[in-house]
């Protein structure tokens, strides 16, 4: 694996105020063992097939999931297809797997590293919260026969830590706003620390636009974005009437990426209620997206996502804290897939333009790196043995 990334911060630079993951961890995950990979504002992962692009994104999925509360089962659906090839399990039958990450922010790197068993039964076995070299949070599992871990946490009084028992089906660092009084600067260090993991952790969107689902028109009235880009159109509806800036922006990035004359992008209401996207051509000439090609579908609804904000994606923020303090971070899985070289690379500019102003991040991984490679404002982590 190599790693290549934008000049580092200097030591004299002020923290960033919005809390962002600098560091993905798979000590043990599916086809990783001991892999650490760098995250920047806008990443991109590249390598062949089967060396494991997927998978990372899929361990950045569940700890953001499970910041945000989701219980393992939601999270961890096939358990066993997380645990490392060829791991063998010790004399109880156990098996599992381990993540962790970096989250930076204003109160400086705050690391999490979650150990998870998948068999015999699914629950975490272990936790560690840590900043500045010091453990915040650190649970394990004592009893197999119940359904908790015993948790510990700084406290910094007359008693060192503070120690309770909690459930082993959710992330504990997510429980400790409603767990921890913050009575003392040891309390208060801990809630900052887990505050800043959690809020960089929850504010994700996971995307793979598909083009079949973007073809027919769709109803009108969500105007939230999902998953699969289905609703394209309905979001289109929306969007332009809200930010004609961006909107004008995200015409011009369509522009550059689709082919032919493309004057507009539009969204028109049918007589059954449903609306459907077009391209303007001009004299009065209008493409239906349905007719488009993947690639062109793909690429429309990628340079949405990148030109909106968590109000329009299907993303749920934090609202006790102000926007201006939170990243949002896309998740794009095949984020080249169907596109040519010159749509790889628009895209690629897009995103690194839209990252550089620190409302939105974007981990990627491409098939083809030689549009990361060398691109300013971009970090490359590649998984070529």
């Amino acid at each position: 694996m190599t790693l290549s990334s934008p000049e580092a911060p200097t030591a004299a630079e002020a923290r960033p105020e919005r809390p962002g993951v600098t560091e993905l961890r798979l000590a043990a995950f599916a086809t990783h063992r001991r892999v650490r990979f760098p995250l920047g504002p806008l990443t991109l992962v590249t390598g062949p097939s089967g060396s494991g692009k997927t998978a990372a994104l899929r361990a950045y999925e569940a700890l953001a999931r499970l910041g945000a509360g989701a219980e393992l089962r939601e999270v961890f659906p096939d358990p066993v297809g997380c645990v490392p090839e060829r791991s063998r399990p010790d004399a109880e039958r156990r098996r599992g797997f381990r993540i962790g990450c970096t989250v930076d922010g204003p109160e400086g790197p705050v690391r999490l590293d979650v150990a998870v068993q998948a068999e015999p039964e699914l629950r975490v076995v272990g936790e560690r919260l840590s900043a500045g070299g010091r453990t915040l949070l650190e649970t394990a599992l004592r009893d197999p026969g119940r359904p908790s871990v015993q948790a510990a946490w700084h406290t910094g009084g007359s008693a060192v830590v503070t120690r309770v028992p909690l459930p082993d089906d959710r992330l504990g660092t997510a429980l400790l706003p409603l767990r921890v009084a913050g009575r003392t600067p040891g309390e208060c260090q801990v809630l900052a620390a887990a505050e800043q993991m959690v809020l960089a952790l929850r504010s994700v969107y996971a995307c793979d636009p598909s083009p079949d689902a973007m073809r027919p028109p769709v109803a009108l009235g969500y105007g939230r974005l999902l998953r699969d880009c289905g609703n394209l159109a309905d979001v289109l509806w929306r969007t332009r009437s809200e930010c004609g800036r961006r909107y004008a922006h995200l015409v011009a990035a369509v522009r550059a990426g689709c082919a032919g004359t493309v004057t507009d992008v539009v969204a028109e209401l049918l007589g059954d209620g449903t609306v459907r996207g077009l391209l303007d051509r001009g004299d009065g000439l209008r493409t239906p997206l349905g007719l488009l090609g993947d690639g062109e579908l793909r690429y429309l609804a990628l340079a949405l996502v990148l030109l909106t904000g968590p109000g329009v994606l299907e993303v749920d923020p934090a609202g006790e804290v102000p926007a201006a303090y939170q990243s949002l971070t896309v998740l794009a899985d095949g984020f080249d897939r169907g596109l040519d070289a010159r749509q790889t690379g628009e895209l690629v500019r897009l995103a690194a333009r839209m990252c550089e102003r620190g409302h939105i991040r974007l981990v990627g991984t491409v098939s083809d790196g030689a549009h990361a490679h060398g691109a300013a404002g971009v970090t490359v982590v590649d998984l070529t043995p």
